[in-house]
């Protein structure tokens, strides 16, 4: 934006030319810390309105993923804080069981030494020194973010008082015979040595094998196919369907096991498909979940094969193999024996695989806890059934229901040991206790506490009044449960959301942990492709708010926060995000030099101008669509709109129409003066919570005051003005359709043309000096001749283009262009008119031809008019 306009006598606050957000951003979000503007008061009046963190990990630091959600948080926080809510956006950290013990593990081995070799009391030790040295480092991430966050409250889920949490809420599900020990079918990790969640496990199509094999000789013999040939070496049976009359002789009979010279029975069990393979299955019931359930209806013997690491432990000529050494050298064994009637490889199939190591997971019998969710479940659904919780976009309530309505007992003990060690005690002669936080565990010979740790989303699940100081009936549980909103990921929709319900539901009487779950998508590359390391794609957003500013990585991500919808990113929409940021800058310090202030009360109507009027009625419309848009959660349409508003219509405009008024001084430049000053004020505190450090900057210099942050929030005053806004429509339709006309004629942005604006009889002739300026348009003087002639919105605007273009080349080019766009439109309509192309052509090819089509038209009813626009020789 140009500073041509002559200085006011209004003494200006001062602004840098530029915009430098590192010189900024850090020092404004420490005073904003120092002043306290985060922190939450259990004390206060003001109604509450409370958000949690979804607890990132210890390990972690700071991705797209987090920025994304991280500023739509902000957002919310920010504005509700402006709003006069007594605001706590509760931070704090997962310890991340798993994961963090594999990264002290890696520490580890650099040293030689294993945890084993630590024992257990040292090796946790080492993780909380690991935790306070390295662990956390997104906290400082989250600052350079914006995150305002009410960091005196900030919490880790193995804090004594989370921990108390924790084990409070075990004793209470024990009692309740809500959690239960017993040897179940889990999900194990070879790698990570521990039991995973259903929710844990990625499942991906591998290429592998499936070898038929045949059980038994001649006459009683049956096929049966698998890809897991290592597992027969634990096979206790045959199934086949009840009524397949090919099996119907062998059923209540033994075959021969081969390799084994065990005999195994053969059982009838409708969970076999007939129809599927040979319609006989092996049954291995200590490494399928299906051949469990199958095992325990048929009271067959469990039979483990494979240890904790995969490996054989079949007494035999494989034992001590890994399972996949076993699995080929079985396959030659029976191959060798005759045995196998047919192979296939490759064989795509699923395979589940560790989300953490990205391990095969293998399905082991072992002695697990389990919190039995039927019951929690059920309320779990029935409370978004009932509607006291929301779930935003509604069209997500279906995948939230066909989880919970589905959900399975939940496998909670883990063999780690960073976590939150289970609270139950063994005695020497088989006694079991469940040790609350005020019991005493029992001690004396023979009394051993569980060794397993409970899953970090046990803890987690805890986590929006565990923050708050429960059990104890804290203040700031009774003013700030329950959170207001949840916004998280529709991916861990299943992880973490269904275990906050049931434990919320459960813990709090009844009362849900939050009102509304504001579900967002993934953040994608330009391209719509996941990010990741392994693509090349992964973005560091720490290197773009280097090169760019906080405030710009984060207005690119709320204006591409669609409810639900995953956010394609890219580094030129961060770069436009940055010039947003510039223009908002450089037109407020524009402003600023001539004269905009906020001081004394808006001018009455009548002594507004319509540009005045226009730009107010606005700007209130503007407040009311931007609240409509935060209550809905549809970020990238409040974003949008400010976007547009401000850019378009107060830089672009308004401040363009008032050039002239500022100029020609006198009163009615005070009350633009105050009128920009006002809209400014607003926009600013519009834009505040998504792009919070410019505008802290710029508000502070222009009004004078403390902060924005505690600046109240816009509210739309229900001033409108239709006729003003209808005026000024006309006054931008004449602007534009000549500046149009301009850049058709090859004239240069500020080249200047003599014109005659015929403006009597329409309501633009008050603005004819702004028109003039805008468009480079100098008066008619003697010896004026009009070459070109624009009727525009009832004005007319005749211009002497005789000195400023080559009308003969100018003639020629157009003529050309003329010619291209009629066989353009003649191709289309031969295609368009084709029948049998039509019959055949897919709908998006016609599509597009008839695009072309348009476009050709509308390109010869342009060109035309230049043409006739032209001077006459």
């Amino acid at each position: 934006m140009t500073e041509n306009t002559q200085q006011s006598n209004h003494s200006a606050p001062e602004l840098p030319t530029q915009y430098t957000p590192a010189d900024v951003e850090g020092p404004l979000y420490e005073r904003w810390v120092e002043r306290g503007y985060f922190e939450a008061d259990e004390k206060s009046d003001k109604p509450p309105y409370t958000v949690a963190i979804p607890p990132p990990n210890v390990t972690g630091s700071l991705h797209l993923g987090h920025a994304f959600e991280h500023t739509l948080i902000d957002a919310l926080t920010r504005r509700k804080r402006m709003q006069g809510h007594e605001t706590l956006w509760q931070p704090g950290m997962d310890h991340a069981g798993i994961a963090t013990q594999n990264v002290v593990e890696r520490e580890l081995a650099k040293e030689g030494v294993s945890r084993h070799d630590l024992g257990r009391e040292a090796f946790v030790e080492r993780v909380w020194q690991w935790k306070n040295e390295s662990g956390g480092q997104i906290s400082g991430q989250m600052r350079r973010l914006g995150d305002g966050v009410a960091w005196s409250r900030e919490r880790f889920t193995m804090d004594e008082g989370l921990s108390k949490a924790v084990q409070t809420i075990f004793k209470r599900l024990y009692d309740d015979e809500l959690i239960y020990r017993a040897e179940r079918i889990i999900n194990w990790c070879p790698r990570c040595l521990t039991a995973i969640s259903d929710i844990e496990v990625e499942y991906q199509d591998d290429d592998g094998e499936l070898v038929s094999i045949r059980y038994g000789e001649g006459e009683n013999s049956i096929v049966v196919a698998t890809t897991r040939a290592e597992t027969m070496l634990g096979d206790t049976a045959v199934a086949v369907h009840p009524e397949d009359e090919r099996y119907a002789h062998l059923v209540g009979t033994e075959i021969e096991l081969p390799l084994t010279g065990r005999r195994i029975p053969v059982v009838a069990d409708e969970h076999v498909d007939p129809e599927f393979g040979t319609g006989a299955v092996k049954v291995t019931p200590a490494h399928d979940p299906n051949d469990f359930e199958i095992g325990r209806r048929h009271d067959l013997p469990n039979l483990a094969v494979l240890d904790e690491r995969g490996v054989i432990t079949a007494h035999g000529p494989f034992q001590g193999l890994d399972r996949f050494e076993a699995r080929s050298a079985i396959v030659g064994a029976l191959r060798a024996e005759g045995r196998i009637v047919a192979e296939k490889r490759p064989y795509t199939h699923s395979v589940g695989h560790c989300s953490r190591c990205k391990t095969t997971i293998e399905p082991r019998l072992s002695m697990q806890w389990w919190v039995k969710v039927g019951p929690l479940a059920q309320a779990a659904g029935d409370a978004v059934r009932d509607g006291k919780v929301k779930i935003h976009p509604k069209e997500m309530e279906s995948r939230y229901f066909g989880w919970v309505d589905n959900l399975h007992d939940w496998c909670i003990s883990r063999q780690l040991w960073w976590g939150h060690r289970i609270p139950v005690w063994y005695g020497p002669n088989g006694e079991v206790v469940c040790v609350g936080p005020d019991d005493e565990a029992p001690t004396g010979e023979g009394w051993t506490q569980d060794t397993d740790v409970l899953d970090t989303w046990f803890s987690s699940g805890l986590w929006p009044f565990s923050t708050l100081g429960w059990p104890e009936q804290t203040p700031s549980v009774g003013k700030f449960y329950p959170n207001s909103v949840l916004v998280t990921g529709y991916d861990i929709l299943f992880f973490w959301v269904a275990r906050m319900m049931m434990f919320g539901l459960y813990a709090m009487d009844g009362t849900p942990p939050f009102h509304t779950i504001a579900l967002h998508g993934m953040v994608r590359d330009q391209f719509g492709k996941k990010m990741s390391k392994s693509f090349g794609n992964a973005v560091n957003p720490l290197d773009w708010m280097d090169a760019y500013g906080s405030d710009a990585v984060r207005f690119t991500l709320a204006r591409g926060a669609n409810p639900g919808v995953d956010v394609p990113i890219g580094e030129d929409w961060v770069q436009g995000s940055r010039n947003f940021a510039n223009k908002i800058w450089n037109a407020t310090r524009f402003a600023l030099m001539n004269g905009a202030t906020v001081e004394g009360d808006l001018p009455p109507a009548e002594q507004l101008s319509a540009t005045d009027r226009w730009i107010l009625s606005r700007l209130n419309s503007v407040v009311a669509e931007v609240d409509a848009y935060y209550d809905d959660y549809q970020f990238a349409k409040l974003s949008d709109t400010l976007f547009h508003f401000a850019w378009d219509e107060v830089f672009d405009w308004y401040v363009e129409l008032s050039k002239t008024t500022f100029m020609a001084g006198g009163p009615a430049a005070e009350v633009s003066r105050r009128v920009l000053g006002e809209v400014l004020d607003v926009t600013l505190r519009l834009l505040h919570p998504i792009v919070p450090f410019v505008t802290e900057t710029l508000w502070t210099t222009l009004t004078g005051g403390e902060s924005v942050v505690i600046a109240d929030w816009p509210t739309d005053s229900g001033f409108r003005d239709a006729a003003a806004e209808r005026e000024i429509e006309t006054v931008q339709q004449v602007v534009t359709e000549v500046r149009r006309f301009r850049s058709d004629q090859g004239l240069q942005p500020g080249q200047k043309v003599p014109a005659r604006l015929e403006l009597s009889g329409t309501a633009l002739a008050p603005h004819e000096a702004a028109m003039r300026s805008l468009l480079r348009l100098q008066p008619a003087g003697e010896g004026f001749s009009a070459t070109a002639s624009l009727p525009v919105a009832g004005a007319t605007v005749a211009l002497d283009l005789s000195g400023a273009i080559d009308v003969e080349a100018e003639r020629k080019r157009l003529t050309k262009d003329l010619g291209a766009a009629e066989k353009e439109k003649e191709q289309a309509t031969a295609k368009l008119g084709n029948e049998a192309f039509l019959a055949k052509a897919p709908e998006k090819v016609v599509d597009k031809i008839r695009g072309r089509l348009e476009a050709a038209e509308a390109d010869i009813v342009r060109i035309t008019a230049q043409l006739a626009a032209l001077p006459t020789a």
